[in-house]
């Protein structure tokens, strides 16, 4: 459900106004003492700001994530960039064929950076490991033949090239773990039901307020921490750019 923020949205605001119903249910059963209500003020206020504190560490970790994502497809642009020079280094035909792949590689990445279905990201991953190996090949060949330091820095960056995948790959796998997600949802629970529960009235519309604000901030936290759900993405403009500059 965290790949979908507005699935999430929705299901967050009706359990938290389930919560504060709850809360009024309880508290029309067995009312709140007017000498314990300082008391469970006090308990109340303290309930929210932990939720406020909890939310604001998981925003941050959101944007954390969000900003390594952004870094790295910096840092693949760079990668194939320098390789795409450094192939001058290989002989001719070898430089060619391995500009040429560099060429379809960038597309592969600049898909990997737009896709959304699970089934278009599956053929992408499949297409681009089958090309980085005829990559590596393409380098290793003349590299074995004529093992010299100026084609070596052909093969480093080509190095440079798949490695700057992997780590992608692995920040888009970097997530805010479920059990944070669950810590936020009980607490939010309980705060609901801490409110319904000290309303002086059941039919006070201020119930919707708490479940509303705290939904928008889950939905605005699993939108920037969901890599291909919701409407904030990573923008591959570093390498649009980079394969707009390259010669046809």
């Amino acid at each position: 459900m965290l790949n979908y923020p507005f699935v999430f949205f929705f299901f967050s605001l009706v359990l938290m106004w389930i919560a504060a119903q709850i809360g009024a249910a309880a508290r029309r059963r067995r009312p709140l003492e007017e000498e314990l209500r300082d008391d469970f003020s006090l308990v109340e206020t303290a309930t929210l700001t932990l939720l406020g504190l909890i939310i604001g560490f998981s925003f941050s970790m959101a944007t954390v994530r969000y900003d390594q994502r952004k870094n790295y497809e910096e840092a693949e642009a760079n990668a194939i960039g320098t390789e795409y020079v450094r192939a001058e280094l290989l002989p001719a035909a070898d430089a060619a064929k391995v500009r040429t792949q560099l060429k379809k590689y960038l597309d592969f990445r600049i898909a990997f950076y737009r896709a959304r279905s699970q089934s278009d990201l599956r053929q992408i991953d499949a297409d681009t490991v089958q090309l980085q190996g005829e990559m590596w090949s393409a380098v290793q060949a003349p590299a074995v033949a004529r093992p010299e330091p100026v084609i070596a820095l052909a093969v480093s960056g080509m190095n440079d090239v798949l490695n700057s995948q992997g780590y992608t790959q692995a920040a888009w796998w970097n997530r805010i773990p479920t059990s944070a997600w669950g810590l936020m949802i009980g607490i939010a629970i309980c705060c609901n039901l801490l409110i319904g529960y000290g309303a002086r009235s059941a039919k006070t519309k201020l119930f919707f307020i708490l479940p509303l604000v705290v939904a928008i901030s889950f939905l605005l936290i699993a939108d920037i921490d969901s890599p291909r759900g919701g409407f904030i993405h990573v923008v591959p403009q570093n390498l649009v750019a980079l394969a707009q500059s390259l010669p046809n």
